[in-house]
């Protein structure tokens, strides 16, 4: 049986809570809701190339509906309350919507391997078409570092496609 077929439970210590606000900058991040759904729908579909070309992944494939996409963001709900997983939406100051970031177990979105067994959190991220333009992905992506400095894990792991800063 290869590592391939787990998924490495997320290890944090009694009493550790994941936080339900984050902010940088000018970014503020929360938790992803139902109620994003207009504006997550947006984003996503003004910005597919974009996000399969920097985050990678097979998501998404095709433009979401809003039936869909509220589906999908009532599951990352579900996901964070269970602690299996934690997504966040992320506005700028301006209230202006930038995209999203999640914390994945080991495993769940990229294969474990000998290699990434070591690692306790698999982060992504993207963000719009506009928010791109604008240098927040990079930016967002300086956050996310910031911000999971202070979880107490030994290694994260940026699963995305295209590191900024870095030839993946």
């Amino acid at each position: 049986m290869s590592k391939a077929d787990f998924i490495k439970k997320f290890n944090f210590p009694v009493g550790f809570q994941v936080p339900n606000a984050f902010a940088f900058e000018d970014i503020i991040a929360r938790p992803l809701s139902r109620n994003d759904v207009l504006a997550d729908m947006e984003g996503v579909n003004s910005s597919i190339e974009l996000i399969r070309k920097t985050r990678g992944g097979s998501w998404p494939a095709q433009p979401v509906t809003e039936a869909e996409d509220l589906l999908d963001l009532a599951w990352h709900e579900r996901e964070f309350i269970d602690g299996s997983s934690y997504a966040y939406v992320v506005y700028n100051k301006d209230n202006q919507y930038i995209g999203c970031f999640y914390l994945y177990q080991m495993g769940y979105r990229t294969e474990l391997t000998d290699e990434l067994e070591s690692c306790d959190i698999d982060a992504s991220w993207w963000v719009t078409a506009a928010a791109y333009e604008q240098g927040y992905y990079e930016k967002l992506y300086h956050a996310l570092r910031k911000w999971l400095d202070d979880f107490p894990v030994d290694k994260i792991y940026y699963s995305n496609k295209e590191i900024p800063g870095e030839v993946k």
